[in-house]
């Protein structure tokens, strides 16, 4: 959210970054739909894609949620195997 409280939408902000890769500057954008530089910058940087081994393309945000998730995985799977480990025991 920005700091006079103006939410904008995921289509807004990916038309905003379309417009950026298609040729539109920066400063111009911000001029014209009056938003932050800063917050147009931040919005490229999230959803610009990202090359993932050559093949996929992904947005730095859905990375961002891809790590966090296999993050949970992991440690569900850590806790898996210890339960595993105890139930395992023969009395």
């Amino acid at each position: 959210m920005s700091r006079n409280g103006i939410r904008f939408t995921d289509e807004f902000k990916k038309q905003i970054v379309t417009l950026h890769h298609l040729g539109s500057t920066v400063n111009h954008l911000s001029s014209e739909y009056g938003v932050s530089t800063v917050t147009i910058y931040k919005w490229i940087k999230e959803l610009s894609p990202v090359n993932v081994f050559g093949k996929e393309e992904i947005t730095a945000r859905d990375y961002e949620k891809m790590k966090q998730r296999i993050a949970a995985l992991e440690i569900e799977n850590d806790i898996l195997k210890k339960a595993t480990a105890i139930f395992a025991r023969k009395p």
